[in-house]
């Protein structure tokens, strides 16, 4: 696997500030990692039921495997996150300076 260095300047450019950018990076690779989690649970919830003789038992547990290695083969949620907002795919919100603009909207500035 190589390193991939990234242009800091350009991820800041999205939010106007590196720090933002890292907490919405950061949210967002959480959120792709929990759907992810929970598509990998959902599929091997089928096996969990199944009472199986042996030899079924172990085309069950390389069919289990199989999907494991399906899903460790995917991209990072990080990687994932970054390529969305690199890619002007991540739509993302500053609450605060919403309220803020707002604020100054209805003092007339």
């Amino acid at each position: 696997m190589a390193i991939k260095t990234l242009d800091t300047a350009k991820l800041a450019a999205e939010t106007g500030n590196l720090y933002e950018t890292v907490a919405v990076l950061s949210k967002r690779a959480r959120q792709l990692s929990a759907k992810t989690k929970a598509e990998l649970d959902q599929r091997l919830s089928y096996f969990e039921d199944l009472s199986l003789d042996p030899a079924e038992e172990m085309r069950s547990n390389e069919d289990q495997l199989r999907i494991s290695l399906e899903y460790e083969r995917q991209p990072k949620p990080s990687r994932a996150a970054i390529d969305e907002i690199e890619q002007g795919e991540l739509y993302f919100r500053n609450p605060t300076a919403a309220e803020s603009a707002a604020a100054d909207r209805e003092r007339g500035e």
